[in-house]
């Protein structure tokens, strides 16, 4: 079992990043590219890397912890730098999707290939924020977020790819391979 400073530095570094990428995925939904995507669309998956690494090194029960604080810290911070539809829209969307990205995670934790649990949990919990996001945060609106939301997930799904090089980066590191997860 790990150290209980493994542990904490685990849960700290995570809480951390992700309150960091939500929030700032928060401010930079507000600007886009062109009519198929916003700049939140580059950053926000990077926040399904966050929990998929705590979910492979401190387990399942401990990746829930990082993004329930990281929620939590991600919210006060966007209601100080997006509007409160956005910080409402973004945390519904957030928690659900990460919980179901933890669920699919373990589900795949043991598959043969690597890949297969990062890639599934991030592509159907990303589409699953994607969703509830942008129904939330831009319905009623003059914002074209059927648009948006196709766009979005088009790079969401990308992203997911290109995640993959990280993650398999720090699961072969020794820091990572030495830490042993806690039961769910």
């Amino acid at each position: 079992m790990a150290s209980t400073d493994t542990h904490v530095r685990a849960l700290i570094g995570g809480v951390i990043a992700m309150a960091v990428i939500v929030a700032a995925s928060n401010y930079l939904v507000q600007f886009a590219i062109n009519d198929w995507i916003t700049w939140a669309a580059f950053t926000y998956p990077i926040s399904f890397l966050v929990t998929d690494l705590c979910n492979r090194t401190i387990g399942p029960r401990q990746a829930r912890r990082v993004v329930f604080v990281g929620f939590a810290l991600a919210v006060i911070l966007s209601i100080w730098l997006a509007t409160p539809r956005i910080a409402i829209a973004s945390g519904s969307a957030f928690l659900a999707a990460q919980i179901l990205d933890i669920s699919i995670f373990n589900h795949f934790r043991n598959a043969q290939r690597w890949w297969l649990a990062p890639l599934a949990s991030s592509s159907i919990a990303s589409a699953l924020d994607t969703i509830l996001f942008f129904s939330i945060a831009f319905a009623g609106t003059q914002v074209p977020w059927l648009t948006l939301a196709a766009g979005d997930y088009a790079v969401k799904l990308s992203m997911a790819l290109v995640m993959l090089v990280p993650f398999g980066f720090a699961i072969r590191s020794r820091r990572f391979s030495e830490i042993k997860i806690e039961p769910t």
